[in-house]
């Protein structure tokens, strides 16, 4: 049964991520109320997607979960949410070599802080962490989560340090949380420097895709709703103080998922991508058993390439005019 009227808080909520999973939440938990709090103030259209608009359940809030964790605990100390779901990180591992210190500040000291505070609130009643696949680095069979960490970046090795705090935290202080681990997440409204947003957008604008290394690295991809309707299961049922991993059962080349959003743009592969080096401290292939959260809650993927790739190429010839002034690379922000 879902819990009705609660309180929830999904930290990181300017992100597509998080959007997408405050509009599952306002679609599917009955909730009270549904606050998104992230770095910035709202982003254009094209990556907000209008989420909550209208709807007197939703707020949006600006705080920065490192310079203003102060003023962010006093909203949260008003809101009272029952669940907060953290999906608030410095995230793209390709970069992180750089200004590594950036995302230990974040990803670990600033959420151990806040974890820190958060265990004095009384309202609190489930933190969920959103990690990453990554931790477990290049592996050659499905990574459980019983399996050690072996991070192959200052990013996955950030986000390694908060997931070890957080279940030390539980074990020996009682601290109510569950980690989900996702592979690789898609969805309308994501930033331009990830894979599948940048083919469509290339595709649609006629530039070229650099394939790094050609794409033989192997990952697996769900769609962004299928993430978040598992963070509302492990919201509303799941063991306290649990792992799980997300993801699908069969990992894929990344050449075959831009031969798959070349298919989907009706372009040649060969129009769309262009090989180049290998990008510095790939992961040969990224896989995990998500066994455990079918066994636990019966969560398995639902949406397939065709109706995810559908979306995402409908995405991007509605906000074309927006997205294509968008710069393509990552840019670091504090």
């Amino acid at each position: 049964m879902v819990a009705l009227g609660k309180t929830y808080a999904v930290l990181g909520g300017g992100g597509s991520f998080g959007l997408h999973c405050a509009k599952y939440l306002l679609d599917h938990a009955d909730p009270y109320r549904v606050v998104a709090i992230g770095r910035d103030p709202p982003k254009p259209e094209c990556f907000t997607l209008n989420v909550g608009k209208g709807d007197p359940r939703y707020e949006y809030r600006a705080f920065h979960v490192y310079y203003e964790q102060d003023l962010l605990l006093d909203y949260l100390d008003r809101t009272r949410a029952q669940i907060v779901i953290n999906f608030a990180a410095q995230s793209e591992g390709a970069a992180s070599w750089r200004h590594s210190w950036r995302y230990f500040e974040t990803n670990a000291v600033a959420l151990a802080k806040l974890a820190e505070e958060l265990k004095k609130r009384d309202y609190l009643e489930r933190f969920i962490h959103i990690g990453t696949s990554e931790v477990y680095g290049s592996v050659d069979r499905a990574a459980t989560e019983d399996d050690p960490v072996r991070p192959s970046s200052p990013y996955a090795a950030s986000k390694a340090a908060f997931d070890l705090h957080l279940i030390s935290v539980h074990r020996f202080g009682g601290f109510p949380m569950n980690i989900l681990r996702p592979c690789n997440v898609y969805g309308p409204g994501q930033q331009l420097q990830r894979l599948i947003p940048r083919a469509i957008v290339c595709g649609l604008t006629h530039r070229k895709l650099p394939l790094h290394g050609g794409g033989r690295a192997e990952k697996s991809y769900i769609h962004v709703r299928d993430l978040a309707r598992a963070i509302l299961m492990v919201a509303d049922g799941g063991p306290m103080g649990t792992v799980y991993n997300v993801g699908t059962r069969e990992t894929v080349a990344v050449r075959r998922v831009a031969e798959l959003c070349a298919e989907a743009l009706g372009i040649p592969f060969d129009q769309l991508c262009e090989v180049t080096g290998e990008r510095f401290g790939q992961d040969y292939r990224s896989w995990i058993d998500s066994s455990a959260i079918y066994r636990d809650l019966r969560w398995q993927p639902e949406i397939g390439w065709d109706d995810g790739l559908g979306e995402m190429v409908a995405w991007g010839r509605r906000y074309l005019d927006d997205l294509r002034a968008i710069p393509l690379d990552f840019q670091m922000r504090g």
